[in-house]
């Protein structure tokens, strides 16, 4: 019996692997490892980091943007394409108030406080703002609260400024030294701010179902990455993990038919309200059915500097699962 770790967040779609629920192939057993990215879970947090610099795990929910840059600078990891976390970066945007900025042509000339400059919502809200809403990201004056995951060199010319550690993004924002914030877990403050600070869309919901219209997919946020030495001696385990993931995520769904479920009260309704609102399976697995998302991120990517030049999305998987 070959036996792999599994470095994954608590997601609900996750639950099924923690309880072993997941039925697992022949000859395969998961260890699931609960591990945060700024938080400390039941196995530790930096998850990312831990799985770029030192291949810790063998199979582990990363982040796009890390591996898709990792992939250029020749990393020993390879992937299935499963994406485990999606989000719109329309969500994400916090401003002041009193900052002036109501529409994103706004952000113009303001400083802005990120996570990291290459963190994968960092680079979809930038290339969003970009090629979606044409507001180059040059224009921005952008602040960062930690240290990049993957080496690089920013690009010349591009404003960009690291914090020394004293104070969060959050700590700016609140006290007015920037204009806004783009985090997709901003801490209680941000939310209990009052009229002070709000959303940059008052509607948000409305705001991503235009985008999502528009682009035709929920913006991967990570994927499944495996240690290349792993791969080549158990060359099915990628398939495999499309499997038993999507197994995952069907069992998490069923959760949802008992109202009771989620503490949040009405989270059967919202479930019936997306489904109508996009009328399709948001979290599809596989190569082709995501590659207009993939190409698009790689494009971000060249563009902010991240990698030297666009390539191929069949770069970043596994030969085996290339036809999925």
């Amino acid at each position: 019996m070959a036996a792999f770790t599994m470095a994954l967040e608590r997601y609900d779609r996750h639950v099924p692997f923690f309880t072993g629920a997941v039925e697992m192939p022949p000859g395969i057993d998961i260890e699931p490892l609960e591990v945060g990215i700024d938080h400390d879970h039941r196995n530790g947090r930096d998850r990312h980091e831990r799985m770029i610099r030192n291949g810790e795990f063998d199979i582990c929910e990363l982040s796009f943007s890390s591996y898709i840059m990792a992939t250029e600078r020749g990393s020993d990891f390879t992937a299935a394409p499963v994406f485990p976390r999606r989000l719109f970066s329309q969500n994400h945007i916090y401003v002041r108030t009193d900052a002036g900025i109501e529409t994103p042509a706004d952000l113009a000339g303001r400083r802005v406080a990120l996570r990291a400059f290459q963190t994968t919502m960092s680079v979809l809200v930038k290339g969003d703002l970009t090629f979606y809403y044409g507001v180059p990201w040059q224009d921005i004056h952008w602040i960062m609260e930690a240290k990049e995951a993957v080496e690089w060199e920013p690009p010349e010319g591009a404003r960009i400024e690291w914090l020394n550690g004293s104070k969060r993004g959050a700590d700016l924002l609140l006290s007015g030294e920037v204009d806004a914030m783009i985090f997709p877990h901003p801490p209680r403050e941000i939310l209990e701010a009052g009229d002070t600070i709000h959303r940059l869309f008052l509607d948000p919901m409305a705001e991503c179902k235009r985008y999502y219209d528009f682009v035709g997919y929920f913006p991967i946020m990570h994927i499944m990455a495996f240690r290349n030495d792993v791969v080549k001696n158990e060359p099915d385990l990628p398939r495999a993990v499309i499997g038993m993931w999507e197994d995952a995520k069907q069992q998490a769904a069923l959760y949802y038919e008992d109202p009771g479920y989620s503490e949040i009260a009405f989270a059967r309704n919202a479930l019936e309200a997306q489904e109508q609102t996009f009328a399709a399976d948001i979290w599809p697995s596989g190569f082709a059915t995501n590659r207009a998302n993939i190409e698009r991120f790689i494009e971000y990517s060249a563009d902010q500097g991240l990698i030297s030049a666009p390539y191929e999305p069949e770069r970043l998987f596994h030969p085996s699962v290339l036809d999925t």
